[in-house]
């Protein structure tokens, strides 16, 4: 018998749902045992596995060497543009203007969408809290919105409906007429990589007049009908942190084909500095987010080695769908039909929403050193951010409780 497997027919766990203890639950642990059971069969048997981890080779550190050596470490540097020329052109969009991390990309993408001081700005309950927290950042107000159960992204039908129920338009700008704020636009999140439903979102965009300003955090690589996230909407925002498909250790970068914000985007990150041979003036309050060349250079190889290292996701994604396609306790999390993921994160679903399972599966995949996440808390149910409007949130709630992520590093590929 694996070393995994717990030996008892049942346990209790306690109901942590809503960050609330309640009383104990009693979990199936032969279902436990036979979920842990498939995914070592998937990753095999080593005692540590990582999440997410980089996949770093000789032409990263060749790269690095070269950039230290010509001492050009920090915001200027040849790397910086030649990994916004080669971020372009991957993606299709006209500019990229890379940036310190996801977060710090958002927060700029938000400003160039003339989002500002007590505005409303729609956006998913389930996400990581960078999209909220850098809503918060312009001093607006994040509205949260269900997601749609085929992409774990923005429900469009659900928003439609929410925005007609709760809109007023006053002066060409929606209204909240409930709170009387503006709602200044939309911001969808690509969860694990999976695109959300961008037609139905931007039918709904045009609908009541509001700009789109895709949090691409997680899915360079992936596509919507042929064309890449972070694309569709006025800006996007991609991340290249440590655990991102790809690194620069930390990292961010804004994507937008309109020039004009391209270059308001530059001169925003590099603290609106007037560019001059030696005079320092400064025409607004910007922000230090330019990214260094040192990790730009990091970058750089990553996105020459980018399509083996998507192909190894791809690999493994489809090693754990046919692990799992004839399991009757879970299945496997595939991006809808529209939708090509660059699988930054493989799932599995519960076949029934039950966060004591889920909780005794994460327990048993950590123990035995097989790391495992669940999805985020709702972040709606953040102390920080109970107080926003939202809408019906049942089924991002539900995911919540019935999704668990599972190691997917490359070279698991």
């Amino acid at each position: 018998m694996s070393k995994n497997v717990i030996h008892s027919t049942s346990t209790t766990t306690p109901n942590t749902a809503n960050g609330n203890t309640h009383d104990n639950v009693e979990v199936d642990v032969p279902i436990v045992n036979r979920i842990v059971e498939r995914l070592r069969s998937v990753v095999g048997d080593a005692e540590k596995i990582a999440l997410h981890e980089p996949n770093l080779g000789d032409l990263e550190r060749e790269y690095v060497d070269d950039c230290v050596s010509s001492g050009w470490v920090s915001s200027v540097g040849s790397y910086v543009d030649r990994f916004e020329e080669q971020l372009a052109r991957y993606t299709g969009a006209s500019f990229a203007v890379a940036t310190v991390n996801g977060t710090s990309a958002l927060h700029i993408a938000l400003l160039l969408a003339g989002v500002g001081e007590n505005d409303e700005v729609i956006c998913p309950s389930l996400s990581f809290v960078a999209t909220a927290n850098a809503i918060h950042y312009c001093h607006a107000v994040p509205h949260f919105v269900d997601i749609d159960a085929r992409t774990l992204g923005l429900d469009a039908e659900k928003l439609s409906s929410h925005l007609a129920e709760i809109g007023r338009v006053e002066g060409g700008q929606l209204i909240n007429r409930i709170t009387g704020r503006r709602i200044a636009a939309i911001v969808p999140m690509h969860a694990l990589g999976h695109s959300v439903d961008l037609q139905a979102l931007q039918q709904t965009a045009e609908l009541f007049g509001l700009p789109i300003v895709e949090d691409a955090a997680e899915s360079l690589g992936s596509f919507y009908d042929g064309k890449h996230t972070g694309t569709f909407g006025l800006v996007g925002a991609l991340s290249f942190n440590g655990n991102k498909i790809i690194t620069t250790g930390g990292g961010g970068a804004i994507l937008t084909n309109d020039a004009d914000l391209a270059r308001r985007a530059k001169h925003l990150t590099t603290t609106a500095k007037q560019t001059h041979r030696w005079r320092y003036f400064h025409d607004e309050a910007g922000f230090n987010y330019r990214m260094p060349n040192l990790n730009a250079a990091l970058g750089c190889a990553q996105l020459e080695r980018f399509e083996d290292i998507r192909e190894r996701k791809q690999r493994l994604a489809s090693r754990y769908r046919q692990c799992f396609q004839d399991c009757p306790d879970a299945s496997f999390v595939d991006p809808w039909p529209a939708g090509q993921s660059n699988y930054w994160l493989n799932a599995i679903e519960l076949t029934r929403s039950n966060r004591p399972i889920r909780d005794s599966l994460l327990d048993a995949c950590n123990a035995s050193g097989m790391m495992a996440r669940p999805l985020w808390e709702l972040l709606s149910d953040l102390p920080m951010y109970r107080h926003c409007p939202s809408g019906d949130l049942d089924c991002g709630r539900d995911a919540v409780a019935k999704t668990l992520c599972l190691p997917s590093s490359a070279g698991l590929g």
